[in-house]
């Protein structure tokens, strides 16, 4: 019941960044597999995604160097992914019929997603390095 007491918020917002890519890998996997992956970029937050919640929950139940540099070198690739995710949805909605008009931003390729991908890796590197 108390093995929360005693952790700091760091450690917590450690697990809570690592449960969340849990949820966000669901849901970039079922979205991306109702695509076929047509595109190989479509791959990379699939992989990441899981690989983040392991080491997360790893460097938040187990904290060590091991957990602490592989959970921020896959938050940066997190960064990187969030960031060309934004591009390829971005151009995604403008090559739809019509361009960039707002029901294309309705019906296409989720912009925000990528942006939610981006911050929660942030938000991990921000809990590692905050002091």
């Amino acid at each position: 019941m108390y093995h929360w007491v005693g952790w700091p918020l760091d450690r917590l917002l450690i697990l809570f960044v690592a449960l969340a890519f849990l949820l966000i890998g669901l849901q970039v996997t079922m979205s991306h597999y109702r695509q076929n992956f047509h595109h190989k970029a479509m791959w990379s937050p699939v992989v990441v995604s899981p690989l983040i919640f392991l080491s997360g929950l790893g460097l938040a139940v187990y904290p060590s160097a091991f957990f602490h540099y592989l959970f921020v070198f896959l938050l940066f690739a997190g960064v990187l992914t969030g960031m060309a995710g934004f591009y390829f949805h971005y151009r995604g909605v403008g090559v739809r019929v019509g361009g960039y008009a707002s029901r294309n931003f309705l019906m296409g390729p989720p912009v925000v997603l990528p942006v939610v991908f981006l911050a929660m890796s942030a938000l991990g590197l921000i809990a590692v390095y905050w002091r």
